[in-house]
């Protein structure tokens, strides 16, 4: 047993027992609750020693050889297999989300992205030979990737290991201790988390610390070499600002309306297909959800017509209850997702249902909304679809450039022309053509936003590089020393420069 620079815990086995904070986590204690600029001064000296500690293992060197970092990530894919049924029963704990889609989109899409970083890290991690130029000659010189320091990640509530897991495995793999704040609105794999993710990795390098605002307000008091937040815009600003105070960079994922263009020589089935499976996937709280559609008028009825039957072909006659689509993840969001829908204008052409004991809303599609309603302003984070006639690509392309750049764009042709016309002329975190979600996939392509949908990528090597310093070294020999550079600054040695540097 070691003691923890923390007062008042111990360390057994990689396992932290006691609260990082005064007191037990009560779950979804934040509901409603903003962060501040505060800090509960009971809860700040605790943090404070408890970073003293991991930059004391830091400044050891312990993290910074790559066979460390190999062991770490090997270990959390150990996590990820070992503690699988526990997960997953987390997640539908807390999400109600299919095994399928529990499995698939937080464990199997971890590992997948775990496993791309474990076999090319060492790789990323290797000085590369840099051109010194005319200037500088002769001299040699090398681009070194180091290691941070003391990582903070914050996670959400929508896929609660996808989001912890990844950004950890990027900060470990570029030989970081880390601080991972799991959300305490999905409280049951939070629990799991806590439980178990220390047993696994190096306890004195990677410290879980459960909590909600008050917890989460005093982290973020204090002085971090990186913070990786994903969640909203809002609190996107008050994890900037609360950096700022320490110069600290951030990686910021966050959201928006993400919007997707049909044209009217799209395949009509398959859009129709494709939109309601990433619509409706964790029940629409997806950061990369389509938010919704902008659709040529001359295909707007067969698309909704389509998107119905799609809808009773995925879930059934009564899609509210059905155990393929997960529910809302507390009231205040179920009562937020609502009151868009009330609140939006329009007519609601699908779907309307809700069931607040259950926290069930069904698929809905809202059929020419008031374009100045919070349905159409707000990121809606349900199965809600909002349906916008246009006349022309032009205008979808105007619609889209007319509000905050988003996290993602997606557009249905038969066209290539078209396509390529608004990805040239629109801005978004990333797109997709003829399909949604899915450039989230592919683990060797970087992910993030734009604006205020984000900033800084990660998946692959953006992440270990967003978790890095590129240090650049050079090297010169002590002959020659030309006396050209140094005083006195002859009319002659003006003249020199001149000429070398023109």
């Amino acid at each position: 047993m070691t003691r923890h620079p923390l007062v008042g815990t111990t360390r057994t086995r990689g396992v932290l027992t006691g609260y990082f904070y005064p007191g037990p986590v009560v779950a979804g204690r934040a509901e409603g609750a903003q962060m501040t600029d505060t800090t509960d001064a009971t809860v700040q000296p605790h943090f404070g020693e408890l970073l003293d500690g991991l930059r004391a293992t830091f400044a050891t060197g312990v993290t910074r050889p790559l066979a460390w970092r190999a062991r770490q990530l090997d270990a959390l894919q150990r996590f990820l297999a070992e503690r699988e049924s526990e997960l997953v029963e987390a997640i539908q704990h807390d999400l109600g989300r299919p095994v399928a889609e529990a499995f698939g989109a937080d464990i199997g899409h971890s590992r997948v992205h775990i496993k791309h970083t474990r076999k090319h890290f060492e790789r990323w991690a290797r000085p590369h030979r840099g051109s010194v130029g005319a200037l500088s000659f002769p001299a040699t010189a090398q681009v070194i990737s180091e290691p941070l320091g003391v990582a903070l990640v914050i996670s959400p509530w929508n896929y609660p290991v996808q989001l912890l897991v990844e950004p950890l495995a990027a900060a470990l793999a570029a030989g970081n201790c880390v601080v991972v704040k799991p959300s305490e609105l999905a409280p049951s794999t939070s629990a799991v988390i806590a439980r178990h993710l220390p047993n696994y990795l190096d306890p004195e390098a990677v410290v879980v610390v459960e909590g909600a605002v008050e917890e989460t307000t005093a982290l973020l008091d204090q002085r971090f070499d990186h913070i990786f937040f994903t969640g909203s815009t809002n609190v996107g600003k008050v994890v900037m600002a609360a950096a700022a105070r320490h110069l600290t960079p951030v990686t910021l994922e966050l959201g928006g309306k993400s919007p997707t263009i049909v044209a009217a020589d799209a395949d009509i089935g398959v859009a129709a297909r494709r939109i309601v499976w990433g619509k409706l996937i964790n029940a629409g709280q997806t950061c990369i959800a389509p938010d919704y559609l902008l659709v040529e008028d001359a295909v707007v009825d067969e698309l909704i017509d389509r998107i119905r039957s799609t809808i009773h072909s995925f879930y059934g006659d009564d899609p509210g209850t059905s155990a393929d689509l997960g529910r809302i993840v507390n009231e205040r969001h179920f009562d937020r997702v609502c009151g868009l829908v009330d609140g939006g204008g329009g007519t609601v052409v699908i779907g309307g249902g809700r069931d607040r004991t259950t926290r069930r809303i069904e698929p809905t599609v809202v059929l020419d909304p008031d374009l100045d309603s919070p349905l159409m302003a707000e990121e809606i984070f349900g199965p809600v679809l909002p349906v916008v006639r246009v006349a022309s690509i032009d205008q979808a392309i105007d619609a889209v450039n007319s509000r905050p750049k988003p996290l993602a764009l997606y557009v249905f042709t038969s066209s290539n022309a078209t396509a390529d016309r608004v990805i040239a002329t629109t801005s978004s975190g990333g797109a997709c053509v003829n399909h949604v979600v899915v450039h989230v996939l592919p683990e060797s392509l970087p992910f993030g936003g734009v604006g205020p949908s984000g900033m800084g990528a990660y998946h692959g090597r953006a992440g270990f590089d967003a978790f890095s310093h590129r240090r650049t070294v050079l090297r010169k020999p002590t002959r020659p020393d030309p006396a050209m550079l140094y005083p006195p600054y002859t009319k002659a040695k003006e003249s020199l420069i001149r000429r070398v540097l023109r």
